[in-house]
């Protein structure tokens, strides 16, 4: 294992602001580390496991939060309820932590945004379970929205956390929605570059909306933020999400603490730095 060395592993994975990010939680720290990105098609993920190993750690984005799991040593209480890896630790053993939920919470905090009441959410992936299972844990009526072409992920989803969490997870197709909704949560990658003027829903659908989480960051501010605001909402970009996440990381891999103050400068220069990339 090389001393401070780590890295973002996904497929595909051209831009991101990982590195930027997590130098930078470095630089904060006043640690050295080494900070790459690796593109890992998912039939090789079992082969690279060994290069991977080499590392002090490494982040994990699509589609390897699942499927890195049994190719770890152990995993954190929190990822093997939720079936979901985002930060692998290389110490005496590989283990495997999410924090996805760090991110999570820290984004709707940063933007004052309510966990409560009645919460969808869009997709049912990765980060879509960690959104879920929070929402569950907090005590919100959790409705999973998919597309027709999902519904069978989708239920084997709802019957996961009926089982872990007890309760019950609703379900329904992205045009079904109605009602109103407390917090839409976008977990698909609808809105993402190239395609930025797709949205996962309607206007319609977000006129009832209170307010509307994007984890999408690129572009940071989205189609359907934009329509959300249009509408009357409250929103809230990824970004604050992926710093929040990533210094949750650096916890688990250095024991690094970051005050509120620098977590919210560094979202804000994060944003400024992804608009400049976007633009560029």
């Amino acid at each position: 294992m090389s001393e401070n060395r780590f890295a973002v592993i996904g497929h595909p994975i051209g831009h991101t602001m990982s590195p930027f990010i997590h130098r930078r939680l470095f630089e904060i720290a006043r640690i050295q580390g080494e900070y790459t990105v690796i593109d890992i098609p998912p039939e090789e993920l079992p082969v690279r496991i060994q290069d991977l190993n080499r590392l002090s750690g490494y982040n994990i984005t699509i589609p390897h939060k699942q499927r890195i799991i049994p190719l770890l040593d152990a995993l954190d209480p929190k990822a093997a309820l939720y079936g979901s890896v985002n930060t692998v630790h290389n110490s005496t053993q590989r283990k495997g932590y999410t924090t996805d939920p760090d991110g999570f919470l820290k984004a709707l905090a940063h933007h004052r945004i309510p966990l409560a009441g009645n919460v969808v959410i869009l997709g049912c992936g990765g980060v879509a379970r960690t959104f879920a299972f929070e929402a569950v844990l907090a005590g919100c009526d959790v409705t999973l929205a998919v597309r027709p072409s999902g519904a069978a992920k989708q239920q084997a989803l709802v019957q996961e956390m009926t089982e872990k969490l007890g309760g019950t997870v609703h379900a329904a197709f992205i045009h079904d929605l109605a009602g109103d909704i407390d917090l839409l949560i976008n977990a698909t990658p609808v809105g993402m570059y190239p395609h930025i003027s797709d949205k996962p829903v309607s206007d319609k659908v977000l006129s009832r909306c209170a307010n509307v989480f994007d984890a999408v960051y690129n572009p940071l501010d989205t189609a359907l933020l934009q329509a959300a605001r249009a509408n009357g909402a409250n929103t809230a970009d990824g970004m604050a999400m992926l710093v929040g996440q990533a210094a949750a990381a650096h916890t688990i891999w250095d024991g690094s603490e970051y005050s509120e103050e620098d977590l919210d400068q560094l979202i804000e220069d994060s944003a400024k730095e992804q608009q400049r990339c976007f633009s560029s």
